[in-house]
């Protein structure tokens, strides 16, 4: 199988990662992996594993461009010997739709995001997702929604979730020394509790949440809240959780990205996933869960689906912050005896249902189911 996978660019997030973890397979399968997009860290990845990468600007929303685009992508699966073509997010999937009708290849889409629709021309933009020969959505509640939102049959729909790299979040195969190093980079103290919150500063996820939660606590002494992930240029947003933590007595540590997720996972004495608006899927928490983390989620979207309450972790209240104040004291304090408990299932429930050769084989069957 010559597989084109056509997104907007290769930096760190769920996407992408997944890109490269299916071009990954299909290589192992003796296949040729091709990856379309406008470029970034994660090309290095592709390169790595023997993936081509073809550099095009698929992050317009220009009609004009995307329609150019498909062109583009048109000649390039007739170069490449392209036997279908994959596309994972709206605007390049246009272009990739278009592409695959010319060259006459087969379609697939994975519905990646909890797509809003106020006005019927959203939805229709929105809806080229829900166009392949088979859509995959990477939660049941994203399956819901596609099917819902667009009416899309169920036949059409392939349930995969997201992948945990079970050899890369492996805790054995992190040393003290990298787990040391993550809370040095913090400005962690021997004896502080690290709070990691792992995702893009933007305000849908919840920095200024876990601000509001931690005031009142009884914690914010001993607390820092790790706030780890790219700011996306939004220095404004990152100035206001700087003062909000300032007026709380709360420490706050935003040292970017890291490339350890493995080392900062086991840094972290708690991991909150305090999304406002609903994850498609809850990579973090599924990830952490791996490393043995304790982790709090918000109760909604696909996050459910990761975390089983009480048993793996815990769900709270989206947007309450009593409730998340509450929840983060509760975790705080749990026992040595229930940890390790909890630690088992949940490292134990990521092994069943979201590791990275799960989500590698059940879209190489969708290929397959389409090509053969």
């Amino acid at each position: 199988m010559n597989i084109l996978q056509v997104i907007p660019q290769m930096h760190a997030g769920g996407a992408e990662c997944t890109a490269v973890e299916v071009a990954e397979a299909v290589i192992a399968n003796g296949g040729k992996a091709v990856v379309a997009s406008a470029g970034g860290r994660l090309v290095a990845d592709l390169n790595a594993i023997g993936a081509r990468h073809v550099t095009l600007e698929l992050t317009t929303k220009n009609p004009v461009s995307i329609w150019c685009n498909a062109g583009r992508l048109a000649r390039l699966i007739k170069e490449a010997a392209i036997d279908l073509v994959h596309a994972r997010s709206r605007a390049p999937a246009w272009s990739a739709y278009w592409a695959s009708k010319r060259t006459l290849r087969p379609y697939v889409t994975t519905y990646h995001g909890f797509y809003k629709a106020g006005f019927g021309l959203k939805r229709w933009y929105n809806s080229i997702m829900a166009r392949g020969d088979r859509v995959i959505a990477n939660s049941k509640f994203i399956a819901d929604h596609v099917h819902a939102e667009h009416g899309l049959d169920h036949a059409a729909l392939r349930v995969i979730p997201r992948g945990v790299d079970l050899e890369f979040f492996d805790p054995d195969r992190v040393t003290p020394e990298r787990v040391r190093g993550q809370r040095e980079s913090w400005g962690v103290a021997p004896g502080q509790t690290a709070i990691v919150l792992a995702g893009r500063l933007t305000r849908w996820k919840g920095q200024s949440l876990m601000i509001d939660a931690l005031t009142g606590s009884g914690l914010t002494a001993s607390v820092v809240l790790v706030c780890l992930g790219e700011g996306e240029g939004k220095q404004g947003y990152q100035d206001e959780l700087q003062a909000a933590a300032r007026a709380a007595g709360l420490t706050l540590s935003l040292p970017g990205h890291t490339t350890d997720m493995p080392a900062a996972y086991m840094a972290a004495d708690l991991v909150v996933c305090p999304s406002l608006a609903p994850e498609a899927f809850g990579r973090v928490a599924a990830e952490a869960q791996a490393m043995g983390a304790r982790v709090i989620v918000a109760d909604h979207g696909g996050a459910r689906e990761v975390v089983e309450d009480g048993v793996t972790g815990w769900r709270v209240t989206p947007g309450d912050p009593n409730a998340w104040r509450g929840a983060v004291q509760a975790a705080l304090a749990l026992e040595a005896e229930a940890e390790q408990a909890l630690t088992i299932a949940a490292r134990t429930r990521v092994r069943m249902l979201f590791s990275k050769s799960q989500l590698q084989n059940a879209t190489l069957r969708v290929y397959k189911e389409l090509l053969h």
